[in-house]
């Protein structure tokens, strides 16, 4: 699904409007932590950080306390996205007494729940001690005055949670920046309870196609090379392959994620977003302000003028549209999986099949 936003300084979008309310909260602090960098059978468990290092952590934190500062309250973005996730709740009969809430856009989730999964005690999550500082001296939802909000920080890697002790995980638009996507996903299907739910939305390998392309063109004209200045994101089953593939094998191995992860009843859907802005630079101040700025290990740490300018003069000769505004496409993976529990819906064997296809098209078919 294609949805479009248009932008002059932040975005905008025309979606459902419902009546701010307060949340109470309290502050909770953890240094506890784990890790899983190796998981075999759905049962290993290994307390090792990550081998595979693709992002600087401790940079993608920085980057964290500074979007805290620089964060836009009213992201039509952020929270279309935080929307579309949190939706999914109306589709459970359950109720989720105890949530944990991953990162990313922790306020825009927060703002969406309005009542959501019956949510009792929330749990919100960052590595930014900043940006758990804004939520908790933001304005906040009325509608969730009876949750109780405590405030960990922490980081998906090495979640600071207990085994079987929530009911629902969330992240939205964090866990693409792990060096161990899978790891990070095992953890929190450790975390929840049987029969828990994990709610995720990660960015697409298509996200800032527009902008990779414009920076290439601008590098090879300037410096005569190219080097890494947009994160490579997930794509494939291990998330770290960054060919471009189709969106039918791009559902297919998010499913395979989650399966890998040992969740049951995955479901993988993506949607694309078209935010449109009035140059390349407020693209980029928009980037700051979500804390989605490159955080790659292995990037040039010094970005040539003439090479920024060339970036956003090949962007706009490129992609401008007739009113002047640039676009910026925004791919987001919806990821759907639950704990193990004996009530869940399980497959047949095969085999075990009384009536074939082919008696099915017979009776109901066209004959062709």
């Amino acid at each position: 699904m294609r949805r479009f936003l248009f932008s002059q300084t932040s975005c905008s979008l025309l979606r459902r409007q419902r009546r701010p309310k307060d949340i109470p909260h309290r502050w909770f602090l953890s240094s506890a932590s784990f890790s899983t960098a190796e998981y075999d059978d759905g049962d290993a468990f290994q307390s090792s950080p990550s081998k595979v290092k693709i992002f600087d952590r401790h940079l993608k934190r920085t980057q964290r306390d500074r979007a805290a500062w620089l964060l836009r309250p009213n992201d039509s973005f952020v929270h279309a996205v935080a929307e579309n996730l949190v939706d999914r709740l109306e589709d459970c009969k359950k109720t989720f007494p105890t949530a944990l809430c991953l990162g990313g856009s922790l306020q825009a989730v927060r703002q969406m729940l309005r009542g959501r999964g019956a949510i009792q005690k929330f749990i919100m999550m960052d590595t930014s001690y900043d940006m758990l500082k804004l939520c908790k001296s933001s304005q906040l939802d009325s509608d969730n005055e009876n949750i109780e909000t405590s405030y960990v920080v922490g980081d998906e890697e090495f979640l600071p949670i207990k085994e079987r002790s929530v009911d629902l995980v969330i992240s939205c638009l964090g866990l693409h920046w792990t060096n161990d996507l899978p790891g990070a996903m095992i953890q929190c299907k450790l975390a929840l309870k049987p029969d828990g739910l994990f709610l995720a939305a990660i960015l697409g390998g298509e996200t800032l196609k527009e902008l990779r392309m414009a920076c290439t063109v601008a590098q090879m004209e300037r410096e005569g090379g190219i080097s890494p200045r947009v994160s490579p994101l997930a794509q494939a089953c291990d998330l770290y392959m960054f060919s471009l593939i189709s969106v039918a094998h791009m559902v297919r191995d998010a499913g395979n994620l989650l399966t890998r992860a040992g969740f049951a009843l995955p479901g993988v859907d993506v949607d694309e977003y078209v935010v449109r802005y009035k140059s390349a630079l407020d693209l980029i101040e928009h980037l700051r302000a979500m804390g989605e700025t490159n955080a790659l290990l292995q990037r040039t740490n010094i970005l040539k003028r003439e090479t920024a300018l060339a970036t956003a003069a090949i962007y706009d000769s490129m992609f401008a549209a007739k009113d002047g505004t640039i676009p910026a496409t925004f791919q987001v993976i919806y990821m759907t999986g639950w704990r193990e529990h004996p009530s869940q819906q399980k497959s047949k064997r095969r085999g075990s099949a009384t009536i074939s296809f082919k008696d099915i098209q017979k009776q109901f078919g066209n004959g062709s």
